[in-house]
Formats: C-alpha cells, structure tokens, sequence
C-alpha cells in the first residue's frame, strides 16, 4: 500500500501525541474506498428496485435538475483532477497510483449517481435513502482528510495547493447535494406527503412538520388530515387477507373434523340463541330452553381454531421481518453506551490521557444514541402501522362476514357482542402487535445484561439476576390473576352494555312506565361488581409495578453486597458500579415489559378465540335457494321444509307451492301460522331440512318492522340506485308519501333518526314499501306491509302500488296481510297453519269450498260489517278522502260477475273525479316537490329549520378545559391527592440518597488507594444503601395504592352521573342523539375513567418527578450544566406544545371517526335479511370500507404525530447526554471518577423518560377527553323532576276526569306548533277514541297527557290537579299506556311485567289470563321465569302486543291510553285486546288513538284532530250526522251508523 500512495499507509505512533492524524495514505485509499464500494455493490439490487417500482409518469422537478447539475459539476472536477494527476510534474520517477485511480473512480461513480437519479425520476418517491446513505457516508470519511490538508496547508502554504483546492469545493458539493436530497420532491398532489417523503425526511418524520404546524395554528379537521396510501386501505388489505385466510380455515375446519371424529361427539355441538322469528307455535318455545342449556356447555369447544394468527402472520410478514431488523441493530447499539460510560470515567480518573480522546468518547456517545434513537423510531412506525392495519384487517373481515353469517351464528351474537369483537377484540389485537418483537427482543437484551455485568462484578451477578428469576413468576402468577379478572370484567360490561343498549332502545317505555329507577338499579348492581373486580385489577397491578420498580434498587444492593462481602480484594470503584447501574437501568426495561407483553398476548388470545369462533362460523347456505333464469314459474316451492334450528321441527313443513310470474298471491293464517317465516325460507334466511324453492328473477322485500336507515327519506327510498324524477314522484304518491314529505321540514331531504325514530309506524312502512317500490324487481315479497297503516291509506297504496292496478301489476307480488278485505282483487290466496299450507286457490274457489277460510271470513264479516265490504269496492280515487266528495256505498255483489261491472263503473267514475278535484291538490304537491328539487340542483337548497334531526357528533376542539381537569381531580378528592403527591416526593427523595450514597462509596475505594477498608464502614455502606432503597418501594406502594381507591371514587362518581342524568333527559334529547353515541359513552369513555386514566396519571407523576430528579442530580455535579438546561427546555416544551395540540385533536377525530363505523354495523346487522334480498351487500361493505379508510388515516397520522414528537424528544435527551459528557471533558481536572459515572448513568436515563413525559402528557389530554365527553352528558338539560314537593293523593286520579285548557305544544324548540291549542273535557269512565289522518297530531296528544312533551302554552287538568305541577314519577306511574311498538326487555317475562316486584304472582297471573296468555306461559318450562331475548325476539310480535296489555291489566289505573294498539295484530287477537279493555277497564277513562275506525265506534266521544286542531267532538252518532269530516272517513270506511259495527 505505501507504494500505491508514495506515503506511508499507517502509524499508529501519529495516534500517541496531543495532536493526534491520520496517515494521508489511509484517508485517500481506505477512507475513500468505504463509501465507494457501498454504492457500487448495492447499485444492481437499487436499479432492479427502480424497475419494479415505476410509474408510468417520468417528472422533471427543480431540485432534480439541480442534483443533476452538482453532479455534472463533480464529474468535471474528477476529470479536471485525473488530467492534472497526468499532466503534472510531481518530480517522482512515476506517478503514485492513488493520484488517477481515485478521479478515474469517481468518474464511474458519478456517472452512476447521475443514472440512479435519472431513473429514480420515474418513481413515486423521487430520493433514493441509499443515495442519502451514500452521501452521508462519503462525508463522513472525508471529515480526516479535509482536516488533514487543512493542517498540512497551515504548516506550508505551498503543499499540494491544487489538489486541496479540488478537494474543498468537491467537499462543498457533496454537502449541497445531500442537502438538496433531504427535500421532498412531489411531482403531484395524489399522493400523501408519506410516499414521497426523501430519505431524511422520512427518517426524521420531516414530511409531517406541515400537518404539526397546521394543527398548532387551529385544530385539525378531517379535511386536513393526509389519506393514506393504497396498499394500507382496507379493500386492498382485506382481499390480501382473505385469499391467505381461505385456505387456512379451510386446513381448521379439516382439523376440526378430525377431533371431532376423534372425540365420536355429535357434529351439532353449536350453542342457540333463542329463535328469532315471530311464528313460533308454544311447545317450540318450551323445548327451546330446555336445549339451550345443554348446549351453552358444549358451545365454547367447537369451531376452528389456531389459523387466525397464522393467516395474518402471512398477510404481514415483510413489515414483521423489516420492523425485526431494526430492532435487532437497535439492542445491540444499546449496549455500547454502558461500555463509552466505562470509557469515560476511566478518561476522567487518568490524569495523563490526551483531551482529544475525551472528545472522540462524547461524540461516540451522540453518535450511538442518535443512530439508535433513528432506529427505534422506525421500528415503533413500522410496528404501529402494523397494528393498526392487523385491526383494520379484523374490523373489514367482520363486518364481511356479518354479511354472509349463517342465522344460526347469527342468533348467537348480539348486536352489542358483534359491535364488541369490532371495537374491543381488534383494539386488543392492535395492541398486541404494537410490541410482539419485545418477546424476543427482551430476551436478548436480559441475556447481553448479564453476558456484560459479568464482565464486570464475574459470579456476584448471579444473586441479583437469581433474585430477578425468582420474581418472574411471581409477575407470572400475579399476571394470570389479572387475566382471570379481566375476562370476568369484560363479561361485566358486556351485560352492562346490552342493559344500556336496551334501555336507550326502550327508553319511551320506561318513560311511559316511570320504570326508570328500576332498570337504573339493574345497571348500579352489575357496575358495583365491575368496581369490585376493578379494584382487585388495579391492587394486583401495583404489587406488579411495585415489584417492578423494586427490582432494580434491590438487584443493585443485593449485588454490591455480595460482590463486597466474597472478598476482601473486591473494591467497589467508580468504573464497576456505574456501568453496572446504567446496564440494570437497561435490565430494567425488558425485566417490565417481558411480563406485560405475556400478559397482553394472553388477554389477545382470549380474543383472538372469539374472532376465529366467529370468522370460522358457518355461512348462510343457499344451497336450497335455485336461482334460475329459464323458468315457466316465477316462484316454486317443491317439498320444501325449513326451520329455524336444527335441533327444532321444521317451522315450515313439506310446503309444495308454484306462483306464475305476474300473479298477486295473498298468504294468509293466524298468529305464530308461519307467515313470516315462509318468506324467510324463499329470502334464504332460515335452514333448509329438505326440498328446495326455485327462483327466477330478483327480489325486493319489504320486512314486517320496517328497518330504516340513518339518513334522508330520499336515500332510504332510492337505496344506492340512479335518480329518476319520474319514477321517484310515481313512487311517493303512491305509498302515500306526499302528505308526510309537506309536514316533515326539509320534506323528502329531512333526516330520518336511527332505526326511523322520528317517524310514525305508518310512515315507516310506506317509506320501507317505497324502497321496494323503486327498486326494478322481478318478484315483490310484501310482509304485511298495510298493517300499520290507517285504512284509507292502505287502500290507497294496495290500489296503487300492490292491487291488479297498482305500479307493481304485471310484476309477481307476494303479499302477507291481516286485512282481509283486499282478498277479493287477488290472484290466488294460500292459507298457513303451522307451517303446512291448508288450502290454496283464488277467492271465489275457496269461498265455494266452505273450509277454514270461508268460516274465518265469515266470522269477519260478521264483525265488521260493511267495513269489510266497502273495501272490496274497489275505489281508487286519487286522493281518496280528500277530494270532498263522498263514494256511494252499495249493496254486497252476490257474484264476481257484478263485481267486474262494479269494478269497471267506480274505475270511471274514478277518472272523472279526479280529472275534477282529486288532481288539483296532487299536482300542486307534486310540482311544488319537482321545483323544490330542481331549486336544490340549482343551488344547494338552505336546510330547514329542523330538517337535520341528528345533530353532527360534537367535537371539543383546542385545550381541554381546565375545568374538566378540576372536574375529575375533584371526582378523586383533594386530600387524596396531597397525600399522594407527597409519596411520590418522598420517593424520590430516597432516589437521589441512594445515588448520593453509592457516589460516596464508591469514592472511598480512591481514598484508601487499596488498603483495606474497615468492615464496620463498608457494613454501613450497604446498610445505608439497602434502607434507601426499601424506602423508596414502600413510598412507591403507598402513593399507587391510595391513588387506586382514590380514582376508583372517582370513575364510580362519574358514572352514577352519567347514568343518572341521562335517564333524566327528555325524549327530544334521545330523538336527536343516535343510541352509538350514547352507548360510546358508557363503553369506551367509562373504560378509559376506570382503567387508562389513573394509569396516565400514575406514570405522569413518576415521569415527571424522575426527570426532575435526575436534572436536580447533574446540576449538583456540575452546576454550569443550569446554562444548558434553559435552551434545551426550551425546545423540549416548544415541541411539546406543538405536537399535543395536534395529537390530542388527532384523537379526538380518532374516536369521532370510529362511532360511525359501529353504528353502521348495528344499522347493517338488524337489517340483514333486507340487505340480502336487495343484494345490496357489496355497497354497504364499500360503504363500511370507506368509514374505516376514514377513521385509519386519523389513526395512521396519530402514529406519526408520535414518531414526530419522539425523534426531537429524543434529540433532546441525546443532547443532554452529549453536553454532560462534553462538560465533563471540558472539566475534567476538578472532578472525581464517581461524579462522572453518577452524572452520566443518569443523564443516558433521561431520554427514555423525557420521550414517555410528553407521552404521558398527551396521553392525560387525549383521555381526559373522555371525562369531558361524559360531562358533556352529565349537564344535558334533564326533564321535570320525577318527584316534587307537591304529591297527588294516594288515590288519584279518584275519577279520571280530564280537561284540556288551550294546551299547546312543540317537539323541539326550533319546530312549529304540533298542537294548536286543544281544549276539551273528558269526563269520569268516557271511552273517547281519537281519530284523523297521519301526522294530525294524535300520538303528540299522548305524549302530553305523560309529559313526554312539556306544554308550550295552556294545561291539563286530571282530576282538579294540573299534572305540570307535580313530579313525572307520580304522573306516569298513575296512568297507563298500551304503546303501538311492543317493547320488551331481555329478562323474564316477571321482570317485563313487574320491574319492582309490586305485584303477587296470583296477581301476574290473573294479568296473563286477561291478556289471554295464561296458557301460553304455564307451558313454557320455566313459565313466569322464561327468558325473553334482546328486544322480545322469540316472541311473536302478536305476542309481545298482549304481554303489554298484560301491563296495562296489572296497572289497573284509572286513565288508559290505547295508542294504535291493535295496528300490527291479526283480526282475532284485535278483538281480544277489545273485549279485555271492555270488561277490565269499564270503570276507567280509556283514550283510545285509532287506525280502524271500526274499533272507536262505540267510544263515548270521538275526538277528530287535523294538523293540530280538533275539528269536530261529539258522540258517533252527533258526528255521523253532522256531514262533517268524521262522516266521510266513516263513508270511506262502509260505515253508515253506529250499529253497523257490532263489536
């Protein structure tokens, strides 16, 4: 080599002198070569990169153009270099070969860099990191050179002048070229700033400096926030997913086959929910419970198992191998830090080492920390991102297969269990994944701990490590313990949450009931035990962290100990005992996670079984379901039999059924005959026994509970289709809707509340019909969809929309009603009776047969009279009632003939009538509908005043009060809080001593200089050392013990709050808030007040006082280092402020983002059977994709808002690190070896826990924000009180006498006047039935009379008492209501009744035989005690109508209220409910609201209502006389007098 340069290669003799080079021979060779040969070996797998990786797009951007002109500018210069190394006259014999080997080197390279930057002009990120790599590199090496030629230029100005020149300005270039590299370069705006981000902006998480910068000036919004690149996207994500985690269920399902062969079990070992439909003959229901029993055991053991972890293991294992790597290079850096330390103190305590060598260890020291701080920020972005894609993955792959979710496996989920395995089980797998690499990683860090504390105390380890062993499993036991708690927690707040779910569901119930106290004390009792086991949790927990936080002091102590007292030639020194305090500082970390991480791969495999039970579950098997193109029948049942559980007999029994295409077919029978279920068999909902059903063409479905959307009526009615103004206007004035859209604001553009809720019954259904209407099917499945309809408005849509005439005549319509009196216009009518089809044929045949429905048609006739008759005459006028004019009422057609001629005369009559008046009003609506949406293309139409029901979630936005603060520090109490500060204090009080303490020991081995030490002294020592250290675990225990009873206080407060006041807000307040929200706020924000906050809080407090501690610590060492603690504090909390701003608003955004994706889910499960009839699944899932892309890009900025904040963090604490090394350099002659070891071991400390101060800071903002939400509902305005000093006699109402004073009232402040000023009298025991067309205002009378509305103006009086003057409990709980949506609660059929256990069983049951249900329960197994499911599901909705009446009977209070009772029940059980109100409450006052005029007749008084007024009151007889509106209702209704209607 020394003749390749002419000079010498190496002297290590130029290393031994106070002005320390190396030999210019090794800079221009090996120093030039390293950099070199790292470009050129890596360049082939670079380019190949670059081919892979291109886009079509080539962009030519400035800081290209100006890379590639510094580079031009380079290669002149090499050129100029190599024609001057062979031009020049050096005077030597020969060249040295190092004089054009070099230029001719550079030459080649820089042709090369100019081609990688060509090429990479083709990618989408634009600056190569290995380019930067190289860049960086060949500076680096090139620093010696540069300081040699600068020496040897001082020393003789003359040397090599040319040379050195060429060599600075090259230098020169290569710097503005890495410079310019450290830009971003974008060519477009379509990708996130992420993608293009260069080498050193991504490494130091650069590119997000404008989003930092943005939130900081205002709080972010969703706009603001980058989307995220394709490949993280759920679709691409989950198709990744699902193509790996089909074949892998595939080998589990084979794997289950084979156990269950091997266990000779039967294959039916799956758990049932109770059924789901309303046709459940009773002894079904019995045997049902009997089974349910037997299977819950055996459910939790079958379904496929271990192929979830597997399968995304494969989806992800790049990111996994890369995050590997970097974590890898990242343990081994860390140890090198103990190892510099050793080196430093060693520099200090030697007088004679050269100044030169100190600062070579400090840089060494800045060097390691930050390479190692770059690497670990790239891991945890790896690693996070990972997490969040593995729960991204898991949230897409659920709701996909909720779609496609067999019934059965559907039956055994509740909604809220579903919307669980979304938000809790993926948050858990999210979690896990963040850190799964510390499994490992904490293995090789505690095995290189020991390897080098060895090195330096040999076998006396060995105590502190075995006292470290013991304590593992120790943490393991406690570990398991926890875990048990936890499932037993998560089973608590599951039942909490479905008690919640239904309360806010039935929430006018319990309001109607005054039943709120009760279902409050169902939910405080399942709290106090969650309390109880969250406090076993958090005691557990400390002993853990106590341990944890023991372990170092104690291993330290134990350690000095043993290593002093062996032998009496070990001297504790300097050197020994700080590198061996900063490696148990490093032990420290693995020794806390190891445990934590198990614990939490523990609690992930608990969800990653329910996952796989339910991702592995069977899906729906349409086997049975034929869809076929060619077909002479549009629909054809062949043997086919279904049921809704294996276990069960079939609910529809060899069904043999063919309808032509075209044919209106009417299914008719009783309650529980199979109707509904009939129609699930064909909709592929139920399990098929045998046979089959053929289909030929699409299907649209309209439910029996019409299942609505959260949105506006016009998204419902088009349902994903195209827009056509035509058709949509046919459409609504056909269902009936023009009526509805004029009084609702904002008309068909008004927001429809979560499952419909500010929409009558009746609207429901239309708009739900309306749906079905516009669609463009083949066959039409109507579930009795006029039930719930007044009867001119189920005329007008049968004739329009589902009759011979409708806008669906010439499509196959299958229609299953209760109203008889449309059968006469139908094709062919098919009659049910426990699931087997007792007669078929059209009207007239089955009249003439004279069986089953002949005599049921009969007794109908019998009841209703003319009712029946005069909607077989077939009237279709346009707007019926409306036009004023009255249709003739004739007599009954004797045979179908006349009925045809009937048919054809009221047709014309039909024409002529509404060319006259009926159009008049229909069109002006009509078209005032088309301008209003035309003006709504124009401009984008002003929302009207009330048109938005749901108001938008509310996003705090900016600091979080300090008052919320106050609020919860308040909640745990003040003297709490002083008490535990102080412990903390005291806690690291004892930290200083015992550093102060082992300083001074170890400085006494200098002072004795080798002689013996005396053994008194040295007992001391390690006395005074032990006790410090014990008193610092026991301060530690005593703070976190009292801070666990101290917060728990505070999260049961908050609760009791909660709870408390939104049971007392007012219906309007549930009206405009979707249930998710409120259920969010008693799942997520009550979990993280019970369990993330005070563990926030805890860390805050320790990571707070242990930064001031250290800080205090290097300043009594080295006082100056107080200069430098003001800049760098500084930048520490300028970064800080910076970053909480955005990060705390990023979470906000995270969660706001995230309630719409459960809410969608829960709107999607209870809609399943329309969605799949429809076949609308793979719009909802884009739809569900979408919310989820939404909420990722929150998250994913969150996640790299916190590698922002880390990387300058943890510059910050390598500063420290830096310039207390540098201090002690500089004042290396006035200091001692201990102090530099007692300095540093400290300050390398530091960087950890500045970085997990901001952490924590901006983990107590982001989750105070859950003590805000909750407060934010705790001060929502809340009704009346319940009870107030004014109590009504026992005994009122004594008469039911009630009076309507001008009573005026509004359903919220913004809206007009629902009630115009009533005034009536009601008098003791009236029957008064209250009649008028949807929307007159007749369900807003009821909801005065319970105060459910609060009046605007006027009174009403009860009894002499004006019912505002006393409290709602007392009001509510002295009337009663039959409401007109059966509401039950999951519970018994008892506790449905009898919430407070008021009532005898001899009473309940007196109740159920009035309610004519005694039968049925008595052969129920469990009879009174049978469970009834979420929301009353296994009963038939027949059945929940007559358990509310059971209520009413078991009341018995002097005022009832009907409210369209009887809409959604057969003829028989209507006239049940009648004769129970008759005879029971003959001494009451019933008000009864009406939709069969027939049922009112014989009222008293009827009370007429019309868009708020009362137009007419009177008795029937006065107001059928009176030619008014009542009589032409009457008309519309066949009624003629009062005793046309015998019932």
């Amino acid at each position: 080599m020394d003749e390749f340069c002419n000079s010498t290669f190496w002297n290590l003799s130029l290393l031994k002198s106070p002005e320390a080079d190396l030999p210019l021979c090794f800079e221009q060779t090996v120093l030039v070569w390293i950099p070199l040969g790292f470009l050129w070996l890596l360049a082939p797998w670079q380019l190949y990169r670059i081919y892979r990786s291109r886009t079509k797009r080539f962009a030519i951007t400035k800081f290209y153009l100006a890379k590639q002109v510094f580079v031009v500018c380079l290669l002149i210069l090499a050129a100029i270099d190599l024609s001057l190394a062979l031009t020049e006259d050096t005077g030597q014999a020969t060249i040295p070969p190092v004089k054009y080997t070099n230029p001719i080197l550079y030459l080649c390279t820089w042709l090369l860099v100019l081609v990688i930057q060509h090429c990479r002009q083709c990618c989408i990120q634009k600056n190569s990191w290995f380019l930067s790599m190289f860049w960086i590199l060949s500076l680096l090496c090139g620093i010696f050179q540069f300081q040699t030629l600068i020496r040897a230029l001082l020393q003789d100005s003359k040397s090599n002048m040319t040379y050195s020149c060429l060599f600075f300005v090259s230098y020169g270039f290569q710097i503005v070229i890495l410079i310019l590299s450290a830009f971003s370069e974008s060519s477009d705006s379509t990708h996130a700033p992420s993608a293009t981000a260069s080498f050193l902006s991504s490494v130091t998480f650069s590119w997000y400096d404008s989003t930092v910068l943005k939130g900081y000036k205002h709080p972010l919004t969703i706009e603001d926030v980058w989307d995220i690149e394709e490949n993280l996207k759920a679709k691409s994500l989950t198709s990744k997913f699902k193509t790996i985690m089909t074949k892998d269920l595939q080998k589990a399902r084979q794997a289950l086959q084979r156990r269950l062969k091997k266990s000779q079990q039967s294959p039916e070992g799956t758990s049932h929910g109770l059924t789901k439909k309303q046709s459940q003959s009773q002894d079904v229901l019995v045997l049902e419970d009997s089974k349910k029993k037997k299977k819950k055991s055996e459910a939790t053991k079958d379904f496929p198992k271990s192929w979830l972890v597997k399968a995304l293991f494969k989806t992800f294992y790049v990111v996994i191998l890369k995050s590997f790597i970097l974590k890898l290079a990242h343990d081994i850096l860390l140890f090198l830090n103990p190892q510099l330390l050793k080196f430093l103190i060693g520099f200090v305590k030697d007088p004679d080492s050269y100044p030169w060598v100190g600062y070579i260890y400090a840089i060494l020291m800045f060097s390691v920390t930050l390479i190692q701080s770059f690497f670990l920020q790239c891991y945890f972005q790896f690693c996070f991102v990972l997490g969040m894609t593995v729960r991204t993955t898991i949230i897409a792959s659920v709701y996909k297969k909720a779609l496609t979710l067999s019934n059965l496996a559907r039956r055994q989920y509740t909604i809220g269990e579903t919307v669980n395995l979304m938000s809790v089980d993926s948050q858990k797998l999210m979690d896990v994944t963040n850190y799964i690499h510390l499994l490992w990683s904490s293995v090789l860090q505690i095995a290189l701990s020991i390897f080098f504390l060895w090195r330096e105390l040999g076998p006396s380890i060995l105590a502190g490590v075995g006292l470290m062993v013991l304590l593992v499993p120790v943490n393991g036991v406690l570990a398991t313990k926890i875990r048990k708690i936890q499932v037993q927690n998560m089973k608590n707040k599951d039942k909490r949450l479905k008690i919640m779910n239904e309360i806010l569901s039935g929430i006018k119930i319990l309001k109607y009931f005054a039943w709120e106290p009760s279902f409050k004390e169902q939910v405080n009792s399942i709290r106090k035990k969650e309390l109880r086991n969250l406090l076993r949790f958090s005691q557990l927990q400390t002993i853990l962290i106590f341990i944890l936080h023991l372990t170092p002091t104690l291993v330290s102590v134990i350690t000095f100990s043993v290593y002093v007292l062996v032998d009496s030639q070990n001297v504790l020194n300097a050197e020994k005992a700080f590198t061996s305090i900063t490696l148990f500082n490093i032990l420290r970390f693995p020794l806390a996670m190891l445990p934590m991480v198990i614990s939490s791969v523990i609690q992930a495999s608990v969800s990653v079984d329910r996952l796989e039970q339910y991702l592995g579950s069977d899906d729906l098997d349409l086997s049975a379901i034929r869809h076929v193109c060619h077909f002479d029948k549009a629909v054809q049942f062949s043997e086919a039999s279904f049921t809704w559980d294996r276990d069960l007999e079939a609910t529809i029994q060899d069904v043999n059924l063919d309808i032509k295409p075209g044919q209106l077919v009417a299914v008719v029978g009783t309650v529980g005959s199979g109707k509904s279920s009939l129609i699930s068999a064909m909709l592929g909902e139920m399990e098929n026994v045998h046979g089959h059903i053929t289909i030929k063409g699409s299907i649209a479905y309209v439910p029996q509970q019409a299942w609505i959307q959260n949105g506006t009526i016009k998204d419902n009615i088009l349902f994903g289709s195209e827009y056509d103004e035509k058709k949509y206007q046919r459409v609504i004035e056909a269902c009936a809707l023009l009526p509805d859209l004029e009084m609702l604001p904002g008309g068909d553009m008004a927001e429809i509340g979560e499952k419909g809720i500010n929409l009558s019954g009746g609207q429901k259904h239309r708009v739900s019909l309306a749906r079905a209407t516009y669609q463009d099917a083949d066959i039409y499945i109507l579930d009795d969809p006029l039930s719930a309809v007044d009867t001119h408005v189920g005329k007008h849509i049968f004739n329009k929309v589902v009759g011979p005439n409708g806008l669906l005549s010439g499509k196959t319509r299958i229609l299953v009603t209760h109203g008889i009196h449309f059968l006469p216009q139908v094709d062919e009518i098919v009659v049910l009776g426990k699931g087997t089809i007792l007669e078929k044929g059209s009207y007239s045949d089955l009249m003439d047969k004279k069986g089953v429905f002949a005599k049921n048609w009969k007794t109908f006739m019998k009841h209703s009279g003319p009712e029946g008759e005069a909607t077989v005459d077939n009237d279709s006028e346009e707007e019926d009632g409306d036009c004023g004019l009255i249709p003739t009422v004739e007599e009954i057609p004797d045979d179908a003939a006349s009925l045809t001629m009937r048919r054809e005369n009221s047709l014309r009559r039909t024409l002529s009538r509404s060319s006259r008046s009926g159009s008049r009003r229909g069109k002006s609506l009509k078209s005032s509908l088309k301008i209003k949406s035309v003006n709504a293309l124009n401009k984008k139409e002003e929302v009207v005043k009330g048109q938005k029901l749901i108001k938008k979630e509310f996003v705090e936005t900016g600091k979080v009060k300090f008052s919320i603060y106050l609020k919860y520090l308040q909640a745990v109490g003040w003297w709490s809080l002083l008490f535990i500060v102080i412990f903390y204090v005291l806690n690291y009080v004892a930290f200083i001593g015992t550093n102060l303490w082992l300083s001074a020991w170890t400085s006494d081995s200098e002072k004795q200089n080798g002689t013996d030490n005396s053994p008194s002294q040295r007992d001391m020592r390690i006395g005074v050392f032990g006790a410090l250290g014990i008193a610092q675990g026991i301060f530690l225990l005593s703070s976190s013990l009292w801070s666990i009873y101290a917060c728990r206080n505070a999260s049961k407060t908050l609760h009791r709050q909660l709870l408390t006041n939104i049971l007392r807000a007012p219906m309007s307040f549930f009206d405009t808030t979707p249930t998710g929200r409120i259920v969010n706020r008693f799942a997520g924000d009550i979990s993280t007040v019970d369990d993330t906050l005070p563990q926030t809080l805890r860390s805050w407090l320790l990571c707070f006082f242990g930064i001031v501690s250290t800080l205090v610590m290097i300043c009594m060492a080295t006082p100056i280092f107080i200069i430098i603690i003001i800049p760098l504090s500084i930048l520490y909390v300028s970064v800080q402020v910076f970053y909480v701003a955005t990060s705390r608003q990023l979470r906000r955004l995270d969660s706001v983002t995230k309630s719409p994706i459960y809410s969608h889910f829960s709107e999607t499960v209870s809609g399943l059977p329309v969605i799949r009839a429809f076949e609308h699944q793979q719009r909802f899932l884009a739809n569900s994709e979408k919310q989820i892309d939404t909420n990722q890009k929150c998250v994913f900025s969150w996640i790299t808002s916190n590698r922002w904040l880390a990387i300058r963090l943890e510059l910050v604490g390598n500063l420290i690190v830096f310039c207390s090394a540098l201090l002690l350099v500089i004042y290396k002659n006035s200091l001692t070896g201990d102090t530099v070891g007692f300095v540093l071991s400290n300050a390398l400390n530091i960087t950890q826990t500045l970085n997990w101060l901001v952490r924590m800071t901006s983990e107590v903002e982001t989750n105070i924000v859950a003590v805000e939400r909750i407060n934010e509902y705790i001060n929502v305005d809340n009704e009346a009180p319940w009870v107030t000093d004014k109590k009504p006699p026992a005994d009122w109402p004594k008469k039911g006498e009630i009076q309507f004073n001008n009573y005026q009232v509004r359903y919220r402040p913004e809206l007009d006047l629902v009630l115009k000023g009533i005034t009536c009298n009601i008098k003791s025991t009236e029957k008064v039935g209250v009649v008028g067309r949807t929307g007159a205002g007749k369900s807003s009378l009821t909801n005065c009379l319970f105060r459910i509305l609060e009046s605007a103006g006027g009174q009403i009086i009860i009894d002499g008492i004006d019912i505002a003057s006393i409290g709602l409990h007392d009001l509510r709980g002295r009337l009663t209501i039959i409401p007109q949506d059966p509401i039950l609660f999951s519970g018994n059929l008892r506790m449905n009744l009898d919430p407070f256990n008021k009532y005898s069983d001899e009473e309940i049951w007196r109740a159920l035989e009035l309610a004519h249900l005694k039968s049925f329960v008595a052969g129920l197994q469990l009879g009174l005690l049978h469970e009834v499911t979420e929301g009353g599901d296994n009963l038939s909705i027949g059945q929940r109508q007559l358990l509310c009446l059971g209520r009413a009977v078991l009341r018995k209070s002097k005022i009832l209220v009907l409210d369209e009772a009887t809409a959604a029940v057969d003829l028989e059980t209507d006239s049940l409910i009648q004769t129970t109100i008759r005879n029971e409450f003959s001494q009451c006052t019933v008000i009864t609201i009406a939709h069969r005029l027939h049922t009112i007749m014989d009222s008293d008084k009827i009370m007429v209502l019309d868009s708020g007024k009362i137009v007419e009151y009177g008795s029937p007889e006065e107001l059928l006389s009176n030619m008014g509106p009542f009589y032409l209702m009457a008309k519309e209704a066949g009624i003629e007098s009062v005793n046309h209607t015998e019932l």
